[in-house]
């Protein structure tokens, strides 16, 4: 699935309340988060061990320059696969059902690694996945949607569950993406070098289950997506010229930048549709792609739309770039952490290669309680 339309994403956006016409809908129901999951490989890479491990002088000081002081990445025995299950595995134990109960099981990883860099496209992972899970009965399938991948996911269950299409899915990730990282260090000379993103990347698995929710339940307010194609072509994959797996290729500059000035009517479109403010935002996560980026990126949109939210969660510094599992991964650390309180609203925000703009905004309410909380 390589996106959602083209142009402004006016006509691209869904909200609760019913389609992008005004409409009522298939259904009158709202979508909840019920568990998010978590696999972190105990292994670390810092920054300075990633750059001593450089072919060429670089004289760049990744830390300084990302803020990610060290990124997870994947012992003997783990691959993409593997976090994934236990990413899974972690959310059904939070979210009081069992694999049974889940209609739709969607794997939203761009890398598929079974048995180390082994790719599988077939069967499917999401096939693989809830077998070993035991989701006898789920429809099940994969999506690719590069970093957006599981945003897309949550955007399709929650509109099959506002429909009343299904009671319950999980969308899940496993992303084995060091090696990008291990393969430019192999290769990037300058500061300017088109791999230097790469270096950014971290390994790990997410999950999130989503139902429906009871009668005035709070849940999912909005969630949104639409795709800019015209800018397809700033981040590309290839099949390493060293080292084994894959290559990428970024205008990170030129990326932000569209990212920004075309991300700022979308996010107004969308807090629009739930009646809301940027300081209504108890708690906002971007995509984790550097410290710098995400400072610049808030500071633009609080100053386009006049109103800045209220806390703005920031992981990249000890898990790096996470690619589609990213936001999830900071969601979680936050609930384990006993971060949020009931009432809190949390934004999560997309902008992905392709280019891929997501926004979901949803009220944390019962995940407090079954994760815990400090206030």
């Amino acid at each position: 699935m390589e996106g959602h339309g083209s142009g402004n994403g006016a006509e691209h956006w869904m909200a609760l309340e019913g389609g992008a016409d005004g409409s009522s809908g298939g259904g009158p129901y709202t979508s909840r988060f019920v568990g998010i999951g978590a696999s972190i490989p105990e292994q670390r890479l810092t920054s300075a061990e990633l750059m001593a491990s450089t072919a060429h002088r670089t004289d760049i000081d990744l830390e300084r320059l990302t803020g990610v002081r060290e990124r997870r990445v994947v012992a003997e025995g783990e691959d993409s696969y593997t976090l994934a299950l236990d990413a899974a595995r972690d959310a059904l134990a939070h979210a009081d059902c069992d694999a049974e109960d889940l209609d739709v099981v969607i794997v939203a990883s761009i890398t598929r690694y079974v048995g180390g860099l082994r790719m599988q496209l077939e069967p499917p992972l999401s096939v693989s996945l809830k077998e070993a899970l035991g989701a006898q009965h789920a429809l099940s399938f994969d999506i690719s949607n590069a970093c957006a991948g599981m945003m897309t996911g949550v955007f399709i269950l929650n509109d099959m569950i506002r429909q009343g299409r299904i009671r319950r899915g999980m969308v899940v990730s496993g992303e084995y993406i060091s090696q990008l990282g291990r393969n430019a260090a192999r290769e990037i000379r300058t500061i300017q070098d088109d791999q230097l993103a790469s270096l950014t990347l971290g390994d790990g698995g997410a999950a999130a289950i989503l139902e429906r929710a009871p009668e005035g339940a709070p849940g999912v307010e909005v969630a949104g997506f639409t795709t800019l194609a015209e800018h397809s072509r700033l981040c590309l994959a290839f099949p390493a010229k060293v080292g084994r797996g894959a290559s990428m290729y970024s205008d990170a500059r030129t990326l932000q930048e569209v990212g920004i000035e075309d991300t700022v009517p979308m996010l107004r479109e969308a807090l629009d549709q739930a009646g809301l403010e940027f300081d209504e935002i108890d708690y906002f996560i971007p995509h984790q792609t550097s410290a710098r980026a995400i400072e610049k990126g808030v500071k633009e949109f609080s100053e386009r739309m006049g109103h800045a939210p209220k806390h703005v969660v920031v992981t990249v510094d000890e898990f790096g770039n996470t690619s589609s599992t990213t936001h999830f991964i900071a969601l979680w650390k936050y609930l384990t952490e006993g971060r949020f309180a009931k009432d809190d609203r949390v934004m999560l925000l997309s902008i992905a290669s392709g280019l891929e703009v997501g926004v979901v905004i949803f009220k944390v309410d019962q995940l407090v309680e079954r994760y815990g909380h400090d206030h």
